[in-house]
């Protein structure tokens, strides 16, 4: 049985972002973007991340630019925009894909796990989330509409 912690990324720096590292935690992982209606996003999974690191919980943002060409920069940009503007020190990976043929395997395994609205996998905009239990498995998929602080009910009692 897969579960997220078989799966390594690449961070924003170009080191290895392996989640197995994450093993035992909760993770809320998030395709996001800098020039989006919903990159304020940002400020609440920064406070999720800072209230509940603590407990367990580790949200990973995943750069992508396959919706509206709104994630244009380069990984020192995108990270440097993320630092600055909403003071993000949760981890984030390279920039990737989350649809198609070369998205990353990670994100079609997520897609597999947690069908969206109608059933539908594909990812339909920036800043979907999945909720990912202790034991790698994936709990909740929230639209890019769900504001970060939503979640708390559903990230506290994956905590526990």
């Amino acid at each position: 049985m897969t579960v997220a912690t078989d799966f390594e990324l690449t961070a924003l720096d170009g080191t290895p972002l392996p989640l197995a590292a994450h093993a035992g935690k909760v993770l809320l992982v998030v395709n996001t973007a800098s020039r989006c209606g919903f990159t304020a996003q940002y400020a609440g999974l920064e406070r999720l991340w800072r209230q509940y690191a603590a407990r367990g919980l580790v949200v990973i943002g995943c750069p992508c630019d396959q919706f509206g060409h709104q994630e244009p920069g380069e990984e020192a940009a995108i990270q440097a925009f993320c630092r600055l503007d909403y003071g993000v020190s949760f981890p984030m990976s390279a920039k990737l894909r989350v649809n198609g043929a070369d998205a990353h395997p990670l994100w079609r395994w997520l897609q597999r796990e947690k069908r969206g609205a109608l059933g539908i996998a594909a990812i339909k905009w920036n800043f979907s989330k999945f909720l990912v239990g202790r034991d790698g498995r994936v709990i909740a998929r929230y639209a890019p509409t769900a504001r970060p602080e939503s979640l708390e009910d559903d990230i506290r009692a994956a905590l526990g």
